[in-house]
């Protein structure tokens, strides 16, 4: 959907004060339903910015934030399939749900895979970052409004879990850069 000077100008004001609060500052996520929504807001920004940028940003800066995308997906994605999934379909049974959402992961992977071997100068790079961008608000939308309200009403434990999510998360990050 296109937008229009004025929005593009709220949108990066917005970003600018977001900015200006130091990350050590905000708070941090205590069980993994609130680390994984803290991880979508965090990657709906970038998408926003890289928006602003694919009409007026250098190319240089359009491949480090697609970059920072991809970097920043790929640890979620892992994080996801590799214990909240397992541990989702354990405490709600909801399989269905879960496959689609694997699904939809190899989706976002195949999409990341073709945009870090390209360039922004190539056709169709600005278009796989925004249809990337698409599926993601699509994904997150699902599990913020499906499968997150089923696992609150489940006996997992999402402190746990969180911990487990937030120590490989550090881990995975490290190993990344």
């Amino acid at each position: 959907m296109p937008t229009n000077a004025k929005t593009k100008t709220k949108r990066a004001t917005a970003r600018k004060a977001k900015k200006a609060e130091p990350r050590s500052s905000r708070p941090k996520a205590t069980n993994a339903i609130e680390l994984l929504k803290q991880d979508h807001r965090e990657v709906e920004e970038m998408f926003e910015e890289y928006e602003d940028l694919r009409e007026v940003g250098d190319e240089a800066t359009k491949k480090q934030l697609a970059q920072k995308i991809c970097a920043a997906l790929k640890v979620h994605t892992h994080l996801e399939e590799q214990i909240f999934y397992p541990a989702a379909r354990e405490a709600t049974s909801d399989n269905d749900l879960l496959d689609e959402a694997m699904v939809e992961h190899a989706g976002a992977k195949n999409l990341i895979a073709e945009i870090e071997v390209m360039d922004p100068a190539d056709d169709l790079y600005d278009a796989k970052v925004r249809v990337l961008g698409e599926q993601i608000r699509h994904h997150v939308e699902e599990e913020e409004e499906e499968l997150f309200s089923e696992v609150e009403d489940s006996d997992m434990d999402v402190a746990e879990v969180g911990d487990r999510l937030t120590a490989r998360k550090a881990e995975l990050t490290k190993e990344m850069a």
